[in-house]
């Protein structure tokens, strides 16, 4: 498959937000994130696990979109549609770029800046030096009426094409499971040997994995792997979001070591059936919290789903964003929206099962983009 995108896709996607702007009578937006700046340049590197240096995009009411970025990020910027980059030495004490972004949004007459200040957003800058820029510009800095969260919200074919993809790579290193795990193998090998068999399948790096491995189930999926031996009458669980050309999937698989108990065959095939009930509704027009009702109804017969808050969220660029699958979050569907659907069930006394899939809304019933697991529990 092709990597990144057609000049098209980001032409595409700056009228829509221009569209977006004039309707929020916005000049400019300021984008300071990686998955936003990204979204319109295509500008993709590791080189963010680094916060030494903020790096800047400008998107004017008309016109393409101008970088304010360190220097060191030149050369990658100039290999994308991008033609108006404006670079200074970085790390610099005293102005980080401070001077040159303000003078970017002056000389633009910009008096309206919208950037992203709702829910997920953050700002990759020092605080301080936001308050100069603040201070240094003629116009005012607000809110961006939330265009980027609605953009992104929405995927294009080629979007949903690359989460396919990576998809995919999970699935068949899901398969490889029995090769790695077993009575007696410690649970840190698992997943260091889980992440290699990504690799191999194809992903390009595996910045997530989460899973537990417990008997009857498991109450924790979000600590770090101990050594702690593979044991008969576990549920292994295994939750990976790795990442293809920029975009991820997130999805997980649950395991049993030797024979399963009755009751984990039961919550097992509950939160099979916690995912067909979300599916059968995922339609256009359908809420966030439509689906989070018809998992809970299933799952708790309807009480109400415990710690997690959530059953499901949208998924791209990042390996959670836009909607929650809450029963207060009234998002409505559209054809686009790639989203997770992921119930869990009690086992037993802080112990549960955790099960999730990636689907796409589309104009008629969802399509699963993880290649969806049956009611039977892979035995090892």
């Amino acid at each position: 498959m092709q990597r990144g995108f057609a000049r098209s896709e980001y032409q595409q996607r700056l009228v829509r937000a221009q569209t977006m702007m004039e309707v929020a009578n916005l000049d400019a937006l300021l984008l300071t994130t990686e998955p936003d700046i990204r979204y319109f340049t295509g500008y993709l590197t590791r080189f963010w696990e680094s916060p030494s240096r903020p790096w800047f995009l400008v998107v004017p009411a008309s016109g393409k979109p101008i970088a304010v970025i360190p220097s060191i990020g030149a050369a990658l910027m100039g290999r994308t549609w991008v033609d108006d980059i404006r670079t200074w030495r970085a790390p610099d004490s005293a102005d980080d770029g401070v001077s040159l972004l303000t003078d970017t949004l002056n000389t633009l007459g910009a008096a309206r800046i919208g950037t992203p200040m709702g829910p997920e957003s953050h700002l990759r800058m020092p605080l301080a030096d936001w308050a100069r820029v603040q201070a240094g510009l003629r116009g005012m800095v607000q809110d961006d009426a939330r265009i980027l969260a609605r953009l992104r919200a929405v995927k294009s074919q080629a979007e949903i094409n690359k989460i396919a993809q990576a998809c995919a790579i999970a699935s068949r290193a899901f398969a490889r499971v029995p090769e790695i795990a077993e009575e007696g193998v410690p649970l840190g090998r698992v997943f260091r040997d889980f992440q290699r068999l990504c690799l191999e399948e194809g992903a390009d790096w595996v910045p997530y994995l989460a899973g537990a491995a417990a008997e009857g189930g498991y109450g924790d999926v979000i600590s770090p792997a101990d050594d702690t031996p593979l044991a008969i009458g576990d549920v292994l669980m295994l939750d990976t979001g790795l990442v293809r050309d920029g975009y991820f999937c997130d999805f997980d698989r649950n395991f049993s070591i030797g024979a399963p108990s009755g009751r984990v065959l039961s919550a097992h095939a509950r939160a099979i059936d916690a995912i067909s009930a979300a599916a059968e509704i995922a339609r256009v027009g359908a809420t966030a919290s439509a689906l989070f009702h018809a998992m809970d109804g299933i799952v708790t017969g309807g009480v109400g789903s415990g710690d997690a808050g959530r059953l499901g969220h949208g998924l791209g660029m990042q390996l959670t964003e836009g909607l929650s699958l809450t029963g207060d979050d009234h998002t409505v569907l559209q054809a686009g929206m790639v989203i997770t659907l992921e119930p869990s069930v009690a086992t037993g006394a802080g112990k549960l099962l955790v099960h999730e899939e990636v689907i796409v809304i589309t104009d008629d019933a969802p399509r699963f983009l993880s290649p969806r697991a049956g009611p039977e529990m892979v035995q090892l």
